[in-house]
């Protein structure tokens, strides 16, 4: 005889769903309509949950609490209790602990008015879309999304929804922001019609061989996996899909250009208006697997003219031998002091730190990653121009202060989703060239790669798992 008991998990689902339809059923409108003060504003501070508190999730935390402006409601992981996640834990034991965001804005809802994302790249996407539907603002790691689609999608709710929205590159609220955009404007950078962008160091994938998607292990006592896995397709759970390791791997990362191209080519996207590509090729792939990252990349994007700009090529470069070519005058590599560790092992100084070279009418530069700013090469050539140079504002504030004052209404945020999403989506097409291993082209207005049947799918992402899908209609 069946019992007539509904499990905990069960009705939990079923709330769920209920609370998601109301959310749907809203339309236009949402549940919660953004608010930039509420009651606790009175002390200056914004209700902020966090969705990831380990690793670069954890480091969000922390960022956010030295600005003096957040108040913490809520933390949500899905691995709550493991060890990553002990630190801050035990350094904020009072906050409200939940394992699932769907169950934490149906209990907390009310009393956030902030969210920040740090997850795997796979899993931005459901958090940040149900976070604005119900009128929160977002700081999101980057890059934003998983797919060209989500990206789009993502765009699309930050301006229905009137909210602030960050993506974290937090080069964008240091020196390299202000200078790149003092420059363009000065007309000191103009004209450029080629870039050089790269990272050399080690990734987590150097060395592996797949032939396959990983075996079955069991799941760890801490970790909701099935919440973990969001939209992506079904997997059985492995050790070398979480904490970091799921960079590796297409399913569930961006690679070293999803990675690292949000910090090295972020200013000269906006600045240079690159937009989206007409053509990206894949010049390079060594290692090639359906399942990883290549071992080395190098990545052709084209974009045309705008406007009195000229076409312009950008040229990626990852693998730890991929070296890319260099100026003879290059000199020494441009290194941001604040670049911060790798998740696993150490940066290697035996090949070129991140960075770029930018070759503009008459002037050439060098620059490194995150807030690293620009140099003239060759060194006499800077020295020449010294005098020519315009000043650079200092920042008002650093990239998470400046997502809580936008919060407020006293700042706007200086890398929202409608900045930062063509930069993703850019990067995407590099992800989809590598996965394919072919020369695509693209067609920026229809938003349809038109030679390849296969990319253009992807285009789309995978179909999201049964109860995942209403995500993609918020």
């Amino acid at each position: 005889m069946k019992s007539n008991k509904i499990s905990k998990s069960t009705i939990a689902q079923m709330q769920r769903r209920s609370f998601l339809k109301g959310v749907l059923a809203a339309g236009t409108a949402s549940v919660f309509a953004p608010r930039l003060l509420l009651a606790a504003n009175a002390t200056g501070k914004v209700n902020v949950a966090c969705c990831g508190i380990g690793n670069r999730g954890g480091e969000d935390v922390n960022a956010l609490y030295a600005t003096g402006l957040a108040n913490f409601v809520a933390f949500c992981d899905t691995d709550m209790g493991a060890p990553h996640t002990q630190a801050i834990l035990k350094k904020f034991p009072n906050v409200p602990r939940f394992q699932d965001f769907r169950q934490m804005f149906d209990k907390m809802g009310k009393d956030i008015e902030a969210v920040s994302v740090g997850v795997p790249d796979f899993s931005h996407f459901p958090i940040a879309m149900l976070a604005m539907s119900l009128g929160k603002h977002v700081y999101c790691e980057k890059p934003m999304g998983h797919s060209f689609r989500q990206i789009e999608l993502m765009m699309a709710a930050e301006k229905k929804y009137n909210v602030a929205a960050q993506m974290g590159n937090q080069g964008h609220s240091e020196a390299n922001y202000f200078q790149f955009k003092a420059w363009t404007e000065a007309g000191i950078i103009k004209n450029v019609t080629k870039i050089t962008a790269f990272m050399n160091g080690a990734r987590r994938w150097h060395g592996m061989k797949v032939a396959g998607l990983l075996p079955e292990q069991p799941i760890p006592a801490t970790l909701d996996w099935e919440t973990w896995l969001t939209t992506a397709e079904e997997h059985k759970y492995n050790v070398g899909y979480v904490n970091g390791d799921w960079r590796s791997w297409f399913d569930f990362g961006n690679g070293a250009l999803g990675d690292w191209g949000a910090h090295i080519f972020d200013t000269a996207h906006e600045f240079l208006h690159l937009g989206l590509p007409t053509e990206v090729e894949a010049v390079k792939l060594d290692g090639y697997s359906p399942f990883i990252f290549p071992q080395a990349s190098t990545l052709a994007f084209r974009f045309p003219a705008r406007g009195t700009m000229p076409p312009l090529e950008l040229t990626w470069y990852d693998g730890q031998k991929n070296l890319p070519p260099l100026p003879d005058d290059f000199g020494t590599a441009v290194v941001d002091a604040n670049i911060p560790p790798p998740s696993k092992g150490s940066l290697d100084t035996k090949v070129t730190p991140p960075g770029k070279v930018i070759y503009g009418e008459g002037l050439t530069f060098k620059g490194g990653s995150h807030g690293a700013t620009l140099k003239i090469i060759p060194e006499a050539k800077a020295k020449e121009m010294a005098a020519q140079l315009p000043p650079v504002p200092k920042s008002p504030s650093n990239h998470h202060k400046n997502f809580l004052l936008a919060c407020k209404g006293e700042e706007k945020c200086r890398s929202p989703f409608a900045v930062a999403g063509p930069l993703c989506q850019t990067m995407a097409l590099g992800v989809l060239a590598q996965r394919v291993n072919a020369k695509l082209a693209f067609d920026p207005v229809a938003k349809q790669i038109t030679n390849h049947k296969v990319a253009n799918g992807l285009l789309a992402g995978v179909p999201p798992r049964k109860d995942w899908e209403q995500y993609y209609n918020l």
